[in-house]
C-alpha cells in the first residue's frame, strides 16, 4: 500500500534544517519530494557532523526520503528548466529571503501563473511585516528572542578540555532546533489542510509562516496572559525591567530578579520533577489530584494540601511544600533507581528514568514501538534513526529511501519531465543542471 499522499509532488527549495524536515515528514505520508539544489548543493550538507564535503550526519537525518536536482537557478536555462518541474508540481516549499526569491525567479507571483493551483509554503524567519521583516535568523536567534533561553536559565558554559566557555550567559537548547523542528511540523500541517481546500475547490494558495511564529506558538503557556490571573514576571517586563536595563545592569543582576518574580510553583513541585535516586535520577509526572494522591501514598508522606477545606495558597502552604519537597528528596535517595520505578509503576504513578538521546537507538520502547528505523547510506554506513510518526491501518507509506547524493536524480527527473538524454548532457555541460 502506498501513503495517504501517493502522487502528490512537492518541489522543496528550502534549505538547512525547518524547511527540510518538513520534506521529510511529507515525505513519511507518500508524497514525492524533488529537492532543488543549486551546483554545490545544500549548505547543511557540510553542517553538523561532516563526513566529507558532500555528505554529513546532520543533513542525512532531515533529508531522507527525498530526491534531488541540482540547478543553477541563476541561469535562464536553470529557471526554465525549474519552472517546467513546478508546472507538474503541487506543492512548493522555500525558506529564502524575498529578494533571493525574486531573484530566481521562484517567488508565487511568478510560479502561480505556471501553476494556478499550486500550493506554496513559505518559510520566513519573522515573517514578512514589522522591524524585523527581511532579517536573516535561525533557530538559536529565536531560542534568544523569544524567550526560550532565559526561561531555561542554564548559564554554566560549554567545556571544551580544560576551559569553560560562555559562562554566565544562558545556553541554547542543544539537543535539538526546536523551533526549526516546530516550523517544520506546522508547514506539513498546513500543506495537508491547503491541499484538501484544493480538493474541494480547485483553488491553491501562498502560506506564510515563519520561525518567530512557531517559537512564540510552542510556548503558548508561558506566553499566554489573563487579566484575571495575575503573573508578577510579566508585570516585571512590564514594569521594573525597562528601568533595570536603563540604570545599567548586568544580564545576570537582571536574571535573579526576573526568577524571583517567576517562582517554580511549589504546589506542584514534589510531583513533577526529576530526583536524585541512591544510583541514578528518575523523573515523576504527576499533573492531576488523584495521581499526586498516588504518588504521596507511594512516599509514605501526608500531604496537608490535600485535605478537605485547606488553602492550597496560603503562606502555611507554601512553607510546607518548602519542607516537604526537602524531606521527599532524601527519602527518594534512600532506595535505587530501580526500586523507586516499581513501586510507582506498581501503584500507576507516572515515573520513568531519566536518560540520554543515545540510549535511545536500542531501547526496548523504541525497538518494540518500531520507533528505529535502520537504513544503508553510501557514504555514511549504518544510520539508524526515528521512523516516521504515524502508524496507518489503510494507507501504509512504502519505505523512505535515504537522504539523497548532491543531483542523484537530475538525470531521473528531468527525464521524467520529458527532456531527452542529449537535451540533459547539454544542461550538464552548460552548467545549468549538475547530474551527479
Amino acid at each position: 500500500m502506498a501513503g495517504p499522499l501517493q502522487g502528490i509532488r512537492v518541489v522543496e527549495f528550502s534549505q538547512i534544517i525547518a524547511g527540510p524536515i518538513s520534506g521529510v515528514l511529507l515525505s513519511d505520508l507518500g508524497a514525492d519530494i524533488v529537492k532543488i539544489e543549486p551546483p554545490w548543493g545544500d549548505p547543511w550538507r557540510g553542517g553538523s557532523s561532516p563526513i566529507n564535503a558532500t555528505e554529513s550526519k546532520g543533513f542525512i537525518a532531515v533529508n531522507r526520503g527525498k530526491r534531488s536536482v541540482c540547478l543553477d537557478l541563476g541561469s535562464e536555462e536553470g529557471q526554465s528548466i525549474v519552472h517546467k518541474l513546478v508546472s507538474e508540481a503541487d506543492v512548493v516549499t522555500v525558506n529564502n529571503r524575498a529578494d533571493v526569491l525574486d531573484a530566481l525567479k521562484i517567488d508565487y507571483d511568478t510560479l502561480r501563473k505556471i501553476k494556478p493551483d499550486l500550493i506554496y509554503s513559505e518559510i520566513t524567519a519573522f515573517g514578512r511585516e514589522g522591524p524585523y521583516a527581511g532579517n536573516p535568523g535561525y533557530d538559536l536567534l529565536m531560542q534568544g528572542l523569544t524567550g526560550v533561553m532565559a526561561a531555561e536559565g542554564i548559564m554554566d558554559g560549554y567545556r571544551s578540555g580544560d576551559h569553560i566557555m560562555n559562562e554566565g550567559v544562558p545556553r541554547y537548547l542543544t539537543v535539538m532546533p526546536m523551533v526549526d523542528y516546530a516550523t517544520g511540523y506546522s508547514v506539513v500541517q498546513s500543506v495537508c489542510a491547503a491541499l484538501f481546500h484544493r480538493e474541494r475547490t480547485g483553488q491553491g494558495q501562498k502560506i506564510e509562516t515563519s520561525l518567530f511564529a512557531n517559537a512564540l506558538t510552542i510556548q503558548g503557556l508561558s506566553l499566554t496572559q489573563v487579566e484575571n490571573a495575575p503573573s508578577p514576571a510579566f508585570d516585571f517586563v512590564q514594569g521594573e525591567l525597562p528601568l533595570l536595563r536603563e540604570a545599567g545592569l548586568t544580564y545576570q543582576e537582571i536574571d535573579a530578579i526576573y526568577r524571583e518574580r517567576r517562582p517554580i510553583p511549589f504546589g506542584a513541585f514534589i510531583y513533577y520533577r526529576s530526583y536524585q535516586t541512591a544510583d541514578q535520577v528518575i523523573t515523576l509526572g504527576c499533573l492531576s489530584e488523584p495521581l499526586r494522591k498516588k504518588a504521596a501514598d507511594c512516599l509514605g508522606v501526608h500531604d496537608i494540601r490535600f485535605d478537605e477545606g485547606y488553602d492550597a495558597t496560603s503562606e502555611e502552604s507554601v512553607k510546607f511544600a518548602i519542607d516537604l519537597a526537602h524531606q521527599v528528596e532524601e527519602m527518594i535517595k534512600e532506595k535505587s533507581s530501580e526500586e523507586w520505578l516499581k513501586i510507582f509503576h506498581a501503584a500507576g504513578v507516572p515515573a520513568a528514568p531519566l536518560l540520554y538521546v543515545e540510549e535511545m537507538i536500542d531501547h526496548p520502547q523504541s525497538v518494540a514501538t518500531g520507533m528505529i528505523m535502520e537504513q544503508q547510506h553510501p557514504v555514511g554506513g549504518r544510520v539508524r534513526y526515528s521512523s516516521p510518526l504515524s502508524k496507518w491501518s489503510e494507507t501504509k507509506p512504502e519505505p523512505v529511501r535515504i537522504s539523497p547524493a548532491r543531483g542523484e536524480h537530475t538525470r531521473e527527473i528531468l527525464s521524467e519531465a520529458g527532456y531527452t538524454d542529449n537535451e540533459i548532457e547539454a544542461f550538464h555541460e552548460r552548467g545549468s543542471a549538475k547530474t551527479g
